[in-house]
């Protein structure tokens, strides 16, 4: 038959030894704790030096951050595993550094696609294939390079829209970078009859599209001549122009009002498909008959 007061004054005789333990280890919890706050707040002004002083001979923001945010992490941990051998914890910390390489690992094979973002991420950081402000075209994305993540890359589309891609995408894939060298070829192509004079034709459209304010002066305007079509000569314009200070759909457009000015003004007839039916065309010849 169960002792109820004999049950009752070991359980009084448990709690009275915990209470006596956990009283006897206040000083020792309040100062790990009080090391775990310090170590927090250093942290925080270890990485803002760091910063500070990557900043002095380095203008690769991403670079700067992930270093700042590494170093605030190791003095964080440091502090915590002072604290927990302050507590004679001694063997958990051991316990905790070797349960720490199998959580890693079990991690690594749990999330390879998160775990292979944050090394892409770090690796952009480094190698700086791009960088803020430049506009690249990437994974069929187009846009200006917003912020530079270790988990993905932010972009913007020049249509009020944020694209965000994983950086493992962007560091095994292609990247046209149209800032890097600070300039920018653009191509206008353009159709026109057999009737027409080729080599004059050609020397207008160079004319017109040097002329034009935007177009780099250094780098020479060239036409040329591609293919034969059942009703047109096809031909092409190459013009340089300076990135990211000019817009490039801009550039284009005006190019285009500009060759075809040029063209109509010299009678030189830019060829459509034949099967389009041209009612402005069609009013000009009736009024003229």
């Amino acid at each position: 038959m169960i002792d109820i007061d004999q049950a009752a004054r070991l359980i009084y005789q448990k709690l009275l030894f915990w209470t006596r333990s956990a009283i006897s280890y206040v000083p020792e919890i309040i100062t790990a704790v009080l090391v775990v706050i310090i170590f927090n707040f250093l942290s925080r002004y270890v990485r803002r030096i760091v910063i500070r002083g990557f900043d002095r001979f380095s203008n690769n923001v991403s670079l700067i951050n992930l270093t700042g945010a590494l170093a605030q992490v190791v003095v964080l941990a440091v502090g915590v595993f002072v604290a927990l051998g302050m507590l004679g914890l001694d063997k958990t910390v051991t316990s905790l550094l070797a349960g720490a390489g199998v959580l890693a690992l079990a991690v690594g094979f749990a999330f390879q696609d998160l775990t292979a973002n944050f090394i892409s991420g770090t690796m952009i950081a480094l190698a700086r294939p791009i960088q803020v402000g430049d506009v690249v075209e990437t994974n069929g994305f187009t846009g200006r390079v917003l912020d530079i993540k270790l988990r993905s890359i932010l972009l913007d589309n020049f249509q009020g829209q944020t694209v965000e891609i994983p950086s493992k995408d962007v560091f095994q894939k292609s990247i046209t970078n149209f800032s890097r060298i600070g300039q920018r070829r653009i191509e206008l192509n353009f159709a026109i009859s057999y009737i027409d004079d080729l080599t004059k034709a050609q020397q207008l459209a160079a004319q017109a599209i040097q002329a034009l304010p935007f177009v780099r002066k250094d780098k020479r305007v060239e036409v040329y001549y591609k293919g034969f079509t059942n009703d047109n000569v096809q031909g092409f314009v190459w013009f340089w122009i300076d990135q990211p200070d000019v817009n490039p759909p801009l550039a284009l457009s005006e190019a285009l009002k500009a060759l075809k000015t040029t063209f109509d003004q010299n009678d030189i007839l830019m060829m459509f498909p034949p099967h389009t039916f041209d009612l402005k065309k069609r009013k000009q010849e009736e009024m003229k008959a």
